[in-house]
């Protein structure tokens, strides 16, 4: 089952491993590093390989059985 996540924005984006540590999908940005360095993450449906790729209002991110709307 995936679980659906909500994240609001304070700014004009997010970089995707700090994304991960906040929505709580992993322990620290360095895991989230890491998971993104495997190719599990992908933004709108294409695997993201670039850790701090930027995420805007908008956009999913999906790692895993998590999936995190980004809300502006």
């Amino acid at each position: 089952m995936i679980q659906q996540l909500e994240f609001h924005l304070r700014g004009e984006f997010i970089e995707l491993c700090n994304l991960l540590k906040l929505s709580g999908v992993c322990d620290s940005g360095g895991a989230g590093k890491a998971l993104v360095a495997e190719g599990v993450v992908s933004v709108d449906g294409q695997v993201e390989l670039r850790k701090t790729a930027k995420i805007r209002a908008g956009q999913v991110v999906s790692a895993g059985d998590v999936q995190i709307r980004v809300l502006a």
